[in-house]
């Protein structure tokens, strides 16, 4: 190809991406509540315009394509803020869960520890429009070195040493921090997570390293042996697993990852003080509780249907009585699934977790699509450019045909999801295959 035929197709590229677009008649809900009657404007992959439907289209280019959503609801695309794309790599089933996930939705997704040379290529895919796709933003793994025994590190290293990869550091005291960090870095990674088996002042090091360096920062709510005191104290952007919260009430805590005691439920038959003190320390600072009922769930229904299994180390029910004080305390909530629905469902397990949020945390369903948009936005850095439907922001966007407000439900009645402009009309999804669905995560 001469450089006058690639550039002439390098521009034909951006007019294509700069199309206008004037979404109208929609009922928009937002962190204020729902507003009848709005248009939407967008041009290319933002937003440039949303106000009532006389005059948010007045400046729009005459050749803009007109959608009309009368009698239709617009929430911001969603965030599922913990998922596992590439724990075991399988480029096909990550595919089709990330095409159920664009087609119910969710326009963003969190990936909280895997390969991190798959996850950069399916991130990269995913921005360039290769595959359907929500955005991905994934973390890079600190730990002590005892975790690397744990086998689903060893797959996603393939090829190298699990805990001596830049994206699974085992990490000691006597660890260079600002080489692990800037390595952690070098993977593309938007946060560092720490996983497990590190004292609390090796968090508070790793933490304030790297927001030195300008990294997010990812917890589990408890590290072993660091308590989730420490956890929240070293400054942490986000930590994980509502349940986890719950040892900090035990007698002691669990020396390491993989000895872990069951959470002392009896201390928790109202709000308990202990962890009431973390929930206000949360607020204070602004970290970000990814709460991730669904696998609390999915546990249970995993040990109903093999008793003779471990007893998970915490009930469902705890979890949700948890994220109920976490909610009236005024913590930031992020809704996180930390699991996939079934290959043959048609709804992302996004949808589960948020109505769990509704209908076992006692949230309201403005709170929870809150949970599931602008603080998704958050975990990641990306306030600024998602989360909410606002001028100037990424065009990320969802069309129901049902009200959620009235029942969370509703949020399976997608007709059309928008991500960065780009249209995936509900009627063009395809269900999971057998073939896409072989193997594992």
């Amino acid at each position: 190809m001469s450089r006058i035929v690639f550039l002439f197709a390098m521009l034909a590229c951006t007019a294509a991406a700069a199309k206008t677009v004037i979404y109208s008649d929609a009922v928009l809900i937002d962190t204020a509540g729902a507003h009848p009657h709005m248009t939407i404007v967008t041009e290319g992959e933002r937003i440039t315009a949303v106000a009532p439907d006389a005059g948010a289209g007045a400046s729009a280019k005459a050749e803009a394509e007109t959608i009309d959503l009368h009698g239709q609801f617009v929430i911001p695309g969603l965030v599922n803020s913990h998922v596992h794309l590439a724990t075991q790599p399988n480029r096909p089933f990550a595919e089709a869960l990330l095409r159920r996930d664009i087609y119910g939705g969710v326009t963003a997704v969190r990936d909280m520890a895997g390969d991190a040379r798959a996850l950069a290529d399916l991130s990269r895919s995913a921005l360039l429009g290769d595959i359907p796709a929500p955005d991905i933003y994934y973390a890079a793994l600190m730990a002590g070195p005892q975790f690397f025994k744990d086998p689903r590190t060893h797959a996603a290293a393939q090829g190298a040493v699990a805990g001596d990869v830049p994206w699974l550091q085992a990490i000691t005291p006597a660890t260079d921090l600002k080489t692990a960090v800037a390595l952690a870095r070098g993977t593309g990674a938007t946060g560092i997570k720490i996983y497990a088996d590190l004292p609390g002042p090796l968090v508070s090091a790793i933490t304030a390293e790297a927001h030195r360096q300008n990294i997010l920062v990812w917890s589990h709510a408890a590290v072993f042996p660091a308590s989730p005191a420490e956890v929240i104290d070293s400054g942490v952007d986000v930590v994980s697993h509502v349940c986890m919260l719950a040892y900090q009430a035990s007698d002691a805590m669990p020396p390491e990852y993989h000895n872990r005691a069951p959470v002392q439920a009896g201390r928790f038959t109202g709000d308990n003080p202990v962890v009431a003190k973390l929930f206000a320390d949360m607020k204070r600072r602004g970290t970000i509780l990814d709460a991730t009922l669904w696998v609390y769930e999915e546990m249970a229904r995993d040990h109903a249907a093999e008793p003779k299994s471990p007893a998970p180390y915490c009930s469902a029910e705890l979890a949700a009585r948890l994220l109920n004080q976490a909610w009236r305390a005024g913590v930031a909530i992020s809704a996180g699934t930390d699991g996939f629905a079934p290959s043959d469902a048609p709804w992302p397990a996004l949808d589960d977790e948020i109505a769990l949020l509704v209908h076992k945390a006692g949230m309201t369903p403005q709170d929870a699509i809150r949970s599931a948009t602008l603080t998704g936005a958050m975990t990641i850095g990306q306030q600024n450019n998602m989360g909410t439907i606002d001028p100037g922001k990424l065009a990320d966007f969802v069309v129901l045909a049902k009200n959620p407000l009235d029942d969370i439900a509703n949020l399976k009645s997608v007709t059309l999801t928008v991500k960065r402009g780009a249209k995936f009309p509900r009627t063009a999804w395809k269900p999971i295959t057998a073939d896409e669905a072989k193997g594992d995560l």
